[in-house]
């Protein structure tokens, strides 16, 4: 029975021994794959780590793994590869690891990537490099991809795909500290659209949204890159303006008033309807909160209102 169990093992195909068959086989991962020695310079790089990172493996073989730029990078940091190095780690004490991070592709581009670090040992155990598997992470990219979506959904009006409330008061809270403590020149800006009530109640909600939106957009434009504008609530808009006085302050409110005057909605039975806005535009003065700065332009707004609308007040 041993001599049959012998000759059966002898007819069974063996493994090949050369690292070319083991080289083909990594090859044929969908999974990067690299090994490095104790001194992280990089002695393999297989067919799926240059489809990852667009690296060939003529351009990291031979390297240490800190020159290579697809190097290991966190979210909103830089190169973790000197002092953080996972690979490093690993050969050190010994421990494998898992960890989700980013690589940094070829084209600059940050690929988040599921990692698998695991030490390489010879035959008397002792460490003789390490190897890493990386694979693209799907599911961090997707759910990354989710939070950010989130967060966009949290500070933009549903309505005019413009910052909302919740984003200007962060924007005009930051503006105050900015403004005690190197005193940075601000401004602002708030707007409100005449006879919106009206407006709803002659042509209808739907034309009241479309005139929300219009509005929203014309602001945007009069306003300057550097600036921000957004919607408070109902038919009222408050913009934020840095390194402003008050002749600057008063020219862009002013340029809100007259560009918005140049729209002109068709209604359904052909009508054309003209708007306008009232703005009052108050200037940051020293020791005021930002309740203090929006009840100041809010005043002023509703002096515009009282001066016969479609006119702007500045201080």
């Amino acid at each position: 029975m041993a001599d049959s169990f012998e000759r059966a093992a002898d007819a069974f195909p063996r493994p090949p021994t050369d690292a070319g068959f083991y080289h083909e086989l990594l090859d044929q991962m969908s999974d990067g794959v690299y090994f490095v020695d104790r001194d992280r310079r990089i002695q393999y790089w297989n067919k799926a780590a240059q489809h990852l990172t667009s690296y060939a493996p003529a351009e990291v073989v031979g390297r240490f793994c800190h020159e290579v730029q697809p190097c290991h990078t966190e979210a909103g940091s830089g190169c973790i590869c000197h002092e953080e190095c996972p690979l490093k780690a690993c050969i050190t004490d010994g421990q494998s690891r898992e960890i989700n991070l980013y690589l940094r592709s070829k084209s600059g581009r940050k690929v988040p990537a599921a990692v698998r670090v695991r030490p390489i040992k010879d035959a008397d155990g002792t460490i003789v490099g390490a190897i890493e598997i990386f694979s693209h992470d799907t599911m961090h990219s997707e759910a990354r991809r989710k939070m950010e979506s989130m967060q966009k959904l949290a500070y933009l009006d549903h309505l005019t795909q413009m910052p909302n409330r919740r984003f200007l008061e962060t924007t005009l809270a930051s503006a105050v500290a900015k403004f005690r403590v190197n005193q940075d020149p601000f401004g602002v800006i708030v707007i409100d659209l005449d006879e919106f009530k009206g407006i709803n109640d002659c042509f209808g909600h739907m034309f009241g949204d479309r005139a929300l939106r219009v509005v929203g957009e014309m602001l945007s434009r009069s306003l300057r890159p550097s600036d921000t504008v957004g919607r408070w609530g109902g038919d009222e808009f408050v913009a934020i303006v840095q390194g402003v006085d008050v002749e600057i302050l008063k020219r862009l409110a002013d340029r809100c008033v007259r560009l918005v005057k140049q729209v002109a909605l068709l209604c359904d039975g052909g009508q054309e309807l003209s708007l306008s806005v009232s703005i009052g535009a108050a200037l940051a003065r020293p020791g005021e909160d930002a309740e203090e700065i929006l009840r100041r332009a809010d005043e002023l707004m509703y002096q515009s209102k009282a001066a016969g609308r479609g006119c702007a007040h500045a201080v």
